[in-house]
């Protein structure tokens, strides 16, 4: 199956439901069997000598949750704790275990984690397997004591100390069914036993658990020239055009053009693998990426080509939270 096609289908109930939904429950009889398995420890699950915090989601598709490791990873930062990061870095073209840098191949560590690696300074692995990826990590940044996981909520083979999901709350849940007839990954009840839902974008909270969560900026920064910085006043009566392969691409158009920018917009898959290609329009006098885009295209990337710098504002009652859990891990650890 077409994996646009089946996006497609994902936003309401369709006649292709009636061969859809049969997979679906299959599926979730997989997942919830699984996770029973790892419950009564038929299937191990490893845990770490520091507390590990994963921020993932319960949807296929991008929610947020790269701003949303910086603004934890900062907040770790401030309170004096010295963060690692983890991530499977999707779509990269190796499978090995790799330690993350400013200066990484997007193409071999992904593009998020080579972002992490950028905005927030933090030792980063990545690996196909969490577990390895976490133990390579702490035996080469042995300073670290907090573990964040960049995705990875349902994989139970790491133990963790906090859950974080975070929801796109303009698209929310789709028409609610399980892959392959929509976009969960888990039933929506996950949610209720997660310890924090940042509701990203929109949506007041209707639980104790969930917390607000927008996306912020204002600065544009120059792609191959980062030390260059401007506002949107730069792009007024100008030809832009503005490229996004994100999970959520109309996110990004409407942030933009509520800014006042004006431009011809283009989206692109999530992760997509840009070539020289891809940006060539002569007569555009600028073009606008997001971040995750600009990091794949640095290496080509014309003088007029700028991204936007984005970052997370949540509700600060979340550091609160964080900390109780960090605290708590120590201290069953000293016990």
């Amino acid at each position: 199956m077409n994996a646009s096609w089946l996006e497609s289908q994902w936003r309401a109930i369709t006649r292709w439901h009636v061969l859809l939904w049969p997979l679906s429950l299959l599926f979730g009889l997989t997942v919830a069997l699984r996770r029973l398995l790892y419950r009564w420890k038929i299937i191990r699950s490893d845990a770490l000598p520091v507390p590990v915090i994963v921020v993932g989601n319960i949807t296929v598709g991008g929610t947020g949750k790269t701003p949303a490791v910086i603004w934890i990873a900062d907040c770790l930062r401030r309170r004096g704790y010295r963060p690692g990061i983890i991530s499977r870095g999707y779509g990269r073209r190796s499978q090995a275990t790799l330690e993350v840098t400013a200066n990484s191949d997007p193409l071999e560590v992904g593009d998020e984690p080579l972002l992490l690696a950028r905005r927030t300074g933090c030792p980063i692995v990545v690996g196909a397997g969490r577990v390895l990826a976490a133990k390579g990590l702490l035996r080469h940044h042995p300073e670290c004591d907090v573990l964040l996981s960049d995705d990875g909520l349902q994989h139970y083979a790491l133990r963790r100390d906090m859950e974080i999901a975070v929801v796109d709350a303009q698209r929310y849940y789709g028409n609610r069914l399980l892959l392959p007839a929509g976009p969960l990954r888990e039933r929506l009840g996950r949610l209720e036993s997660v310890d924090a839902v940042l509701l990203n974008g929109g949506g007041q909270p209707t639980a104790p658990n969930q917390f607000r969560m927008r996306l912020t900026g204002e600065v544009f920064y120059n792609v191959g020239r980062p030390e260059l910085r401007t506002d949107v006043s730069r792009f007024q009566g100008k030809a832009v055009h503005v490229v996004a392969g994100i999970g959520n691409p109309q996110r990004f158009f409407d942030d933009l053009r509520a800014l006042g920018l004006v431009f011809t917009a283009h989206a692109f898959p999530d992760h997509y693998a840009y070539t020289p290609a891809d940006l060539h329009w002569p007569h555009a006098d600028a073009i606008v990426m997001t971040e995750k885009d600009a990091v794949k295209c640095a290496a080509f990337a014309d003088p007029k080509c700028w991204a936007l710098a984005v970052d997370a504002d949540i509700e600060p009652t979340l550091e609160f939270k964080l900390l109780d859990k960090i605290r708590k891990h120590h201290g069953r650890k000293a016990a």
